[in-house]
């Protein structure tokens, strides 16, 4: 056979095989289709190591309520694993944790949003407030400290006595809830611990950092217009956001990110209707809570009385899902305690296995019943 005949053959054979298997793809089907499920842009949290770590550049508390006025609860003085859980498990009653926390942005800070959150989930406790006073500091550490932030549901405060700038507007973006009264500021990111000898290894080093901050902000649904701000903005000075720029930018409020992936879960579990209530009360609570004419003289405080007197006029808490009503972080909702999972990392993980078994046998079922 002729070689243009045998081509000609070939390419028929395959064309018709390529018909064949179209027409399976786009047959017609008589089961309703699956809703796509949301796509995760948050960042999986890393294996976290337990290495022996210490605060060396903040303070922290642990405080089982959401009023600050009486005081920031008791001080994180280790973040070992057994001694984290012993500090945490008094929440456990309340299903709440408020994590106050002032001090640079580091290593061993992203350790501790990273700790906190594994324990608490160990203990059952669901919602957790980040109330924080920084200046900045790495922003490596303050996108890693985010990671786990945005796996681990939290809520972020920066209240009237305290300031969030430089890399600590970071953990802004990745908190599923923002509420800020505090200034917010941001400038140039530089590295001073830099090993660079040359404007080329700077620059390398730099293009590196912002290509992984472009993804962090995009993946917690920030603006990019924070990217350009924090490498155009002198590093000797430090520009403010104003509240409309917190908003536009992504820094303020429920974080879209998180939103758009609880929709399909909450449409399924709560409903439409619960969906559309939530969405009238957030409105509403932008309006009158968060940007009344008296703005100037509210504080965190202020702002979570206003919600909650507003959120009952629209049917909040929910009596299906009060865990996923708006502001449910206030309300603490105590989990099914889970089997403890110690870390495989310490060297001590089966001393702590013991201790907390010990801890989890003298918890009275009232006081995990609240």
């Amino acid at each position: 056979m002729p070689l243009h005949r045998t081509l000609t053959a070939l390419f028929l054979l395959l064309a018709a095989a390529c018909s064949r298997t179209s027409g399976v793809q786009t047959s017609a089907s008589t089961e309703p289709l699956e809703a796509p499920a949301p796509v995760v842009q948050r960042k999986e949290q890393a294996q976290i190591d337990w290495s022996p770590e210490r605060l060396e550049a903040g303070d922290a508390w642990v405080d089982c309520s959401a009023d600050y006025r009486n005081g920031d609860g008791k001080p994180v003085l280790s973040l070992a694993y057994i001694d984290l859980r012993g500090t945490l498990q008094d929440c456990r009653a309340t299903g709440l944790i408020r994590l106050r926390y002032k001090g640079k942005v580091t290593p061993s800070f992203a350790a501790l949003a990273e700790r906190v959150g594994k324990v608490a989930g160990d203990l059952g406790i669901g919602k957790r407030i980040l109330d924080i006073d920084s200046g900045g500091g790495s922003v490596e550490s303050a996108m890693r400290a985010g990671d786990a932030i945005g796996e681990n549901d939290w809520t972020i405060w920066v209240r009237g006595d305290s300031v969030c700038h430089s890399a600590c507007v970071l953990l802004l973006a990745a908190g599923d809830m923002r509420v800020v009264v505090g200034p917010v500021g941001v400038h140039r990111m530089i590295r001073v611990k830099s090993a660079a000898t040359s404007r080329k290894e700077l620059g390398e080093e730099l293009r590196r950092l912002s290509d992984e901050l472009r993804n962090y902000l995009e993946r917690n649904g920030a603006s990019i217009e924070v990217y350009d701000l924090m490498t155009t903005v002198p590093n000797r000075t430090l520009r403010i956001l104003t509240d409309d720029e917190l908003d536009k930018f992504g820094l303020s409020g429920a974080n879209a990110v998180e939103d758009d992936l609880d929709r399909i879960r909450l449409a399924r579990r709560c409903g439409v209707q619960f969906l559309q209530r939530r969405d009238s009360f957030r409105r509403a609570y932008e309006h009158q809570c968060v940007q009344p004419a008296d703005a100037g003289n509210q504080d965190v405080a202020d702002i979570n009385a206003c919600g909650l007197a507003l959120r009952k006029q629209f049917g909040f808490p929910d009596a299906t899902c009060p865990s996923e009503s708006p502001m449910a972080e206030l309300d603490g909702a105590v989990l099914a305690m889970p089997a403890l999972t110690p870390p495989a990392e310490t060297h001590q993980a089966g001393a702590e296995n013991q201790q907390a078994k010990r801890e989890d046998a003298v918890v009275t079922p009232a006081a995990s019943a609240h």
